[in-house]
C-alpha cells in the first residue's frame, strides 16, 4: 500500500509514520516529492489497522497497491527509474548498447573485440566467463580466468562490463570483476540467486525466462528490490514457443507492456531472440522502435569458429552497420545513441 501524507508534512510526522509502519512488520520505502511525501509499504495488510494509520498527524490517505509486484511495478514509483552502471545510465534518452562475445576465450580475441565494439558506439563489454549449456559436454567458459580477461578488457578500452553469475557460490567473486551481473533466462526464478544479488549494490541485468510471463518476471525483479537492491534492468531476450524458424520468438510487445506497468528500465536481446545472425538488425531496429533502453548483441571476430553461438554473431563490421542504422531509429523516437 501507500501512505500519501499531507502537503507540509513535517520530517517528525514522516518519521513516526515510518516508524510504526516498521513496528507492524512492513518494509518500507519513501519517496520525497516537491509537493508530497509518500511510503510505500510491503507486508501482510492484515497485520495494519488502517484507521489507526489514518489518523497518524500528516497523514492523508492509504492507496492500496493491486499489482502482485509492489516495488518493480509504477504504482509506487510514478518516474521511470534510470539505473547508473559505473557512469553509464540505463532509461534515459540516451540508448545503451552492450555488445561482445557470447563466451569469452582468450585475452588477445577478447581485447580485440573489445576495441571494435568501443569504436562502433558500444558502452558496455559483455562476454561469459560462466557458461551454463545445455549440454554438459559443451565449453563452459573460462571462469575465474575470464574474469581476468574482462577486467584486462576494461582497463584497455574503459568499457563498462557485465557477465551472467549462475550459481549463488560465485557472486562475491563476479562482483569483484564486473560492473553489472547478469541473471540468465534458465535461472529467472533461482530465489536463491536472486536474493544473493539483491543483497549487493551492483546493477543487475535481469533476462526474461524462457516460458516466462511478463509478470513472473516481474516478480523476479521484485526478489531482487525486495533484498534492497533497486538497480534492475529488464532484457527481453525471446520465449519458447512452438515456432522452429528462429531460436526463439522475440515479443516485441512486451517492451511497450513493461513500458507501461513497471519503472523499470528494459532492453532487448536480439541474438538469442533469433538464434540467427542474418536477423539481429532488423530485431535491434524493431526493439528501439518498440521503446526498449538499449540492446545486448553477440559480436564475434571469426563466428563459424566460435566455442558458444557463433550462429547468432555478428562480425565486428556488421555491429558497425548496424549502429549506424540504430542512430537513424533513434532519432526518430527521440533518442540517440
Amino acid at each position: 500500500m501507500i501512505v500519501v501524507l499531507k502537503k507540509g508534512a513535517t520530517k517528525k510526522q514522516i518519521e513516526d509514520v515510518e516508524k510504526r509502519l516498521i513496528e507492524l512488520g512492513f518494509k518500507t520505502h519513501p519517496i520525497y516529492g516537491d509537493v508530497k511525501t509518500v511510503i510505500g509499504a510491503i507486508g501482510d495488510k492484515r497485520n495494519i489497522n488502517k484507521n489507526k494509520i489514518l489518523l497518524m498527524d500528516g497523514v492523508e490517505e492509504i492507496i492500496p497497491i493491486m499489482l502482485p509486484y509492489k516495488l518493480a511495478g509504477k504504482e509506487l514509483y510514478k518516474e521511470a527509474s534510470v539505473i547508473d552502471v559505473d557512469g553509464v545510465k540505463i532509461g534515459g534518452e540516451q540508448l545503451v548498447v552492450m555488445a561482445g562475445p557470447c563466451a569469452i576465450e582468450g585475452e588477445k580475441e577478447f581485447i580485440s573485440v573489445a576495441k571494435k565494439v568501443k569504436q562502433s558506439g558500444a558502452s558496455i563489454l559483455r562476454g561469459g566467463a560462466y557458461k551454463p549449456r545445455s549440454s554438459p559436454y559443451s565449453f563452459q567458459g573460462l571462469e575465474l580466468e575470464g574474469l581476468k580477461i574482462m577486467a584486462a578488457a576494461k582497463k584497455e578500452t574503459g568499457l563498462k562490463l557485465v557477465t551472467e553469475v549462475v550459481d549463488t557460490r560465485d557472486v562475491e567473486t563476479v562482483d569483484k570483476y564486473v560492473d553489472m551481473l547478469q541473471i540468465g533466462a534458465r535461472n529467472m526464478q533461482n530465489f536463491r540467486l536472486l536474493k544473493e544479488v539483491g543483497s549487493g549494490s551492483k546493477p543487475v541485468l535481469l533476462k526474461r525466462g524462457l516460458a516466462a510471463t511478463i509478470t513472473e518476471w516481474l516478480m523476479a525483479a521484485e526478489y531482487i528490490i525486495n533484498e534492497g537492491n533497486e538497480k534492475v534492468i529488464l532484457c527481453e531476450r525471446g520465449i519458447r514457443t512452438y515456432e522452429t524458424a528462429t531460436r526463439n520468438t522475440m515479443d516485441i510487445s512486451a517492451i511497450p507492456v513493461v513500458k507501461n506497468t513497471s519503472h523499470l528500465p528494459i532492453i532487448a536481446d536480439p541474438s538469442h531472440a533469433t538464434g540467427h545472425a542474418k536477423y539481429v538488425p532488423q530485431m535491434a531496429n524493431a526493439a528501439i522502435a518498440a521503446g526498449a533502453d538499449g540492446l545486448i548483441i553477440e559480436v564475434h571476430e571469426d563466428p563459424p569458429n566460435a566455442m558458444s553461438d557463433g550462429e547468432q554473431s555478428l562480425r565486428p563490421n556488421e555491429f558497425g552497420d548496424l549502429m549506424k542504422q540504430l542512430s537513424k531509429i533513434a532519432k526518430a523516437v527521440g533518442r540517440f545513441l
